[in-house]
């Protein structure tokens, strides 16, 4: 079931779908590297197969790279420029 709710500030509920839950596992390790993460859940993908994952991540406690890529991203509040862009 998708969830409707959003997440706390800080935090990001991340979905990923995959051919198979080896490949899903191999996403959310990569991101448990990255951030501080809940527990995953899986779930079937639909008719044709496949894994839908869901991992909450928290971007308060992110490690390298992620922690540098999110201090260059930050947003100034300029209404001209989006987050990330020069």
């Amino acid at each position: 079931m998708e969830s409707q709710q959003t997440p706390s500030a800080g935090y990001a509920e991340v979905h990923v779908v995959a051919a198979s839950p080896e490949v899903a596992r191999r996403v959310a390790e990569v991101l448990r590297h990255c951030f501080a993460a809940g527990e995953q859940r899986s779930y079937p993908a639909g008719d044709e197969g496949g894994t839908r994952l869901e991992i909450t991540v928290d971007t308060t406690r992110a490690a390298e790279p992620a922690r540098s890529w999110l201090e260059s991203s930050r947003w100034t509040g300029h209404t001209d420029r989006e987050p990330g862009r020069d």
